[in-house]
């Protein structure tokens, strides 16, 4: 059995403990497996202030004291800007780039540039009541992010969010080139039932193709299957990880 290193990337309103079920069946299949918390979503992070660059720049700070190298980088939904970010910054240190329903930014787009105008006036307006966090209305979550799961677990879910900083999706991100350019292997896992984003502008092919050449994985669930289906998401990113 090959051995590999994974970092697991959560998205908005998440912290690394949501991904932690998925990295356990990563860990009984052999690999090493991490899950930080980006600047922004920690307890006592300033919402009003911490932007995508600081929480790329913890990312990869915590790719340094870790010492990880050969890491396979897995981004989800947010996680993919940042991820795309941290292949500039640390490339010597990314064997392959997994993108799992996540964003594909270009050059000076920020994500905000990259959702449906609905989506940018409800978060202008969460923003602005609640000193520039944004949460998730739970009918959202509920129909459109986990929409493969029962009521109690769609709740439990939803109660371990935590507010996210508004600053991450309105900041143009810093890339030295198109991720399309970028000389990194790169992965894109699409979960079939995902309706986070309206299906006339989805995950895939919209922004997975923006990556050039990739090598694509499809996954049963939503874009919650963390919760709802981790063994799932865990053969996925097994798939789309390895050499």
């Amino acid at each position: 059995m090959t051995t590999d290193t994974y970092v697991l990337v959560h998205g908005a309103w998440h912290t690394g403990a949501e991904l932690e079920a998925t990295a356990e069946r990563l860990r009984a299949r052999g690999h090493s497996v991490h899950c930080p918390t980006l600047a922004g979503n920690r307890p006592t992070d300033d919402r009003r202030t911490t932007g995508l660059e600081d929480a790329a720049q913890s990312l990869a700070a915590y790719l340094d004291q870790h010492e990880l190298s050969a890491v396979r980088l897995v981004g989800h939904s947010y996680g993919g800007m940042v991820i795309s970010r941290v292949a500039d910054l640390r490339p010597n240190r990314i064997a392959r780039l997994v993108y799992v329903n996540a964003f594909v930014p270009q050059p000076g787009e920020c994500l905000n540039d990259l959702v449906p105008p609905h989506y940018t006036a409800l978060f202008d307006q969460v923003a602005a009541q609640s000193g520039g966090a944004v949460m998730l209305p739970f009918p959202i979550w509920r129909e459109a992010f986990i929409n493969d799961a029962d009521l109690a677990l769609a709740t439990s879910a939803f109660e371990r969010l935590n507010p996210h900083p508004y600053k991450t999706f309105q900041d143009p991100i810093t890339l030295s080139q198109p991720m399309a350019a970028c000389p990194l292997p790169k992965s894109y896992v699409n979960c079939r039932m995902d309706t986070a984003l309206p299906q006339s502008l989805g995950w895939h092919p919209r922004l997975s193709e923006r990556l050039g050449l990739f090598r694509y994985i499809e996954c049963s669930g939503s874009h919650e299957v963390w919760f709802t289906d981790p063994d799932a998401i865990a053969s996925a990113i097994e798939q789309a990880g390895r050499d």
